[in-house]
């Protein structure tokens, strides 16, 4: 734009100071900006922040950008040369500019165009060209100095219809709501098809004025709108400036102007071969016809508005049908256009999945309204991290995804880590501090596949990474989509195996390391597929957790167990006082599970205390509902026992919110306990039974394999506990009978 301005400048001071003789040297500014107007189109059309549509559009500007300087190198010939008119060798690159420019029109609009668009469009476009048709034709005839070439006049006439006609297609665009290219922009271009007409006007007048105006003047001045436009569409882009709101249409008052200039056309031709009465005639049927077409262009006015009033309504439904309501980031539609758009033109592009760990218990402590604040600081931190051509979305909840224009997996993976530590930077809400962890998930998007198919490969990919351990990121992989397959096909299976009867369950015994005797069990659900065979429990639990099969797969275990305890403490007067059943967090969030378990134990007979409930850190910590339904199975009598003690991160604090009866060393501190060499083991051992005793509660350990683990975990102060040394699960039968008074080493 610099460059056509100085060249704009440079011929008003030729003009004004320089030797007008010498055209040559006066019309170099116009070649020169028409070559710096193609270069600014061309680099808007490489903008990454443009969708491909507008980089179609402004590539094609590009194009007629240089057929404009072989256009204003043609005029300079012509000027140099004493040639009247414009001759045929400027008026080709000319239309060969005006087409390149039409052809770019149908980037223009934002959604596709119906049939009934496309009427109006060619209905308004023949109106103007035929008007312009019969003035250029009048004169061409008329106004054209004597000796002018016919297929020079006949040019210049087809350039102006052009001109017309480009005028008429980008002023509509202008004030069309439904533009992709920034509505100023287009207005500027159509004002450089007027500074077109102009100068054809100007050429048919065949003077030496108008020869020097159009070569040194008018081809700097096109080439300075056009730099102009794509200035002003690389700030939009840029966010640096707000797109343009359309106000008026300069191509209906053409239309206006192309009736009314027709009309006198008809009324100076046929005054020349009529009589008074035949003048008088044509006058009072042009008069006539300009009333009623004035009262039908008052009518379009109307529907004019309503219609620009409907369509601004359309953009915005469309933008709030694509965004979202708390964040203003696009919502899961929006990002999904997004993504199809970049895989239908064929660019790269790869999927950022990010859901936020355990947000339901921040949401649960602050309450919807400060949980929300927290979300809208990470989608201002994650649109403010995205780099050129990113783009970051909230598909929901606190799930986000960002869009990368990459395929590459090494540049896809260092955005998922950087995301993460823009996640993990403390966040304020409510007056409090929270440190935030989010699990990822990467798809790469493969050639073909469709932007459901690489979201539905990053939320895959996301789940594996929070089964990994959560705060971490998972690249897509295609045997991922196998294990989904499978969990999917097992979980299936497992309901009807739930139904059909095949589970079953094993009791290990829990023992008191003092007096060897019986002093518990513990349930433990099996499945015995009928053409699987046996199933390991971590291979179907985590498939019940994830399809919600934990809960009726829970409550079969709770009753099974209950039902199980009352047959033995009716069988054996030594029977074991409780059972211990373990209950998953998603048991603890069901409204009714207090309830279900008075049920069972009003249906078996069993008193509160004869049941003890296993639950692990993270259950409690997951939200109020639980702590409610905890304290409540507590004030019930039922016993709680904090499951894998010391292997969460809050263990200590839990004590004090959480209403525990017995704490289970983690089999994890119990290996290698005899050896004495994991110095941190034995302390950690030791600390979970002196807390313990200080609380009073039960202490456990679990995983035994040896007698000499036994015999070290009972010198640190251990009542009770179980292992495989001491006895293996068992079915019901067998853990019955051995509901006698017998030492650990007869019973082994």
């Amino acid at each position: 734009m610099l460059v056509a301005v100085l060249a704009v400048l440079g011929a008003t001071a030729w003009m004004s100071w320089g030797d007008t003789g010498d055209l040559a040297v006066g019309s170099l500014g116009g070649p020169v900006a028409a070559l710096a107007a193609a270069v600014g189109t061309y680099r808007v059309s490489r903008s990454p922040r443009a969708d491909p549509q507008v980089r179609g559009f402004w590539r094609l500007w590009a194009y007629s950008s240089g057929f404009l300087a072989l256009c204003a190198v043609g005029a300079t010939v012509g000027a140099v040369r004493g040639h009247p008119g414009m001759p045929v060798y400027e008026a080709v690159p000319a239309l060969f500019c005006l087409s390149a420019a039409g052809l770019a029109f149908r980037h223009v609009a934002l959604t596709r165009r119906t049939l009934s668009d496309w009427a109006r469009l060619l209905l308004d476009g023949a109106a103007v060209a035929i008007a312009g048709a019969l003035l250029f034709g009048y004169a061409v005839v008329n106004l054209a100095p004597p000796g002018t070439p016919l297929p020079d006049r006949w040019a210049a006439g087809a350039v102006g219809v052009g001109c017309l006609l480009g005028m008429v297609v980008f002023g509509k665009a202008a004030v069309s709501p439904g533009t992709r290219v920034d509505p100023g922009a287009l207005g500027i271009l159509a004002l450089s098809l007027l500074i077109g007409l102009i100068e054809v006007m100007l050429m048919l007048s065949g003077t030496r004025l108008s020869a020097v105006l159009v070569t040194a003047l008018g081809y700097p001045l096109i080439a300075l709108a056009f730099c102009t436009a794509a200035y002003r569409q690389a700030r939009v882009l840029d966010g640096r400036t707000a797109p343009a709101r359309p106000r008026w249409s300069l191509a209906d008052w053409l239309q206006y102007l192309a009736v009314a200039c027709t009309a006198g056309l008809v009324i100076t031709v046929s005054a020349q071969d009529l009589g008074l009465r035949g003048r008088a005639v044509i006058a009072g049927a042009v008069l006539i016809a300009a009333i009623i077409v004035a009262r039908q262009l008052l009518s379009l006015r109307e529907n004019r508005l309503a219609l620009i009033d409907i369509r601004h309504r359309q953009a915005e439904l469309r933008r709030l049908a694509l965004s979202d309501s708390l964040t203003g980031l696009p919502n899961r539609t929006g990002f999904s256009v997004a993504l199809a758009e970049r895989l239908e033109a064929g660019l790269p592009a790869s999927a950022l999945l990010i859901d936020i760990d355990d947000f339901k218990m921040v949401n649960d402590t602050l309450g919807p309204a400060a949980a929300d604040q927290l979300l809208v600081q990470v989608a201002q931190r994650l649109q403010e991290s995205c780099g050129a051509d990113e783009s970051a979305a909230r598909l929901g909840g606190d799930e986000f995804a960002v869009l990368l224009p990459v395929d590459d997996p090494a540049a896809a993976e260092a955005a998922a880590t950087r995301v993460q530590r823009t996640v993990g930077r403390p966040v304020t809400s409510a007056d409090q501090q929270f440190l935030l962890h989010a699990s990822v998930g990467i798809a790469v998007a493969a050639p073909g596949e469709t932007a459901d198919e690489v979201l539905r490969n990053a939320d895959i990919a996301m789940y594996a990474a929070k089964e990994s351990g959560k705060a971490s990121w998972a690249r897509f992989e295609p045997r991922m989509r196998q294990d989904m397959t499978n969990h999917a096909r097992l979980a299936g299976e497992l309901h009807d195996g739930i139904a059909g009867g095949e589970l079953r369950l094993l009791y290990q015994p829990v023992y008191d390391l003092v007096t060897g005797r019986l002093h518990g069990a513990e349930a433990l659900v099996r499945w015995q597929h009928p053409s699987r065979g046996f199933v390991s429990p971590g291979e179907f639990i985590p498939v019940a957790e994830r399809s919600g099969l934990i809960v009726p797969l829970g409550a079969w275990v709770l009753r099974e167990a209950c039902t199980q305890l009352s047959r033995w403490r009716q069988a054996h007067p030594n029977a074991i006082e409780a059972v211990n059943v373990n209950v998953a967090v998603r048991q603890l969030r069901e409204a009714g599970f207090v309830d279900e378990v008075a049920a069972v134990l009003s249906d078996t007979g069993l008193m509160p205390n004869n049941l003890i409930l296993e639950v692990t850190e993270s259950s409690v910590v997951d939200g109020w509902q639980v702590r409610e339904t905890l304290q409540a199975l507590h004030e019930m009598g039922v016993r709680l026992a904090l499951d894998d003690f010391g292997t969460g991160q809050s263990s200590l604090s839990l004590l004090r919110a959480f209403p525990v009866d017995v704490l289970k060393l983690d089999k994890s501190f119990v290996d290698g306990i005899a050896d004495g060499e994991d110095r941190g083991r034995l302390a950690v051992a030791a600390a979970v039974a002196q807390l313990a005793e200080h609380l009073q509660l039960k202490a456990v350990a679990e995983g035994i394999e040896s007698q000499e683990q036994m015999d070290r975990l009972r010198d640190m102060g251990y009542r009770y506990g179980q292992g495989f040394y001491m006895a293996k699960p068992l079915p019901a039968d067998e853990c019955g009978a051995l509901m006698a008074p017998a030492p650990v080493d007869q019973v082994r």
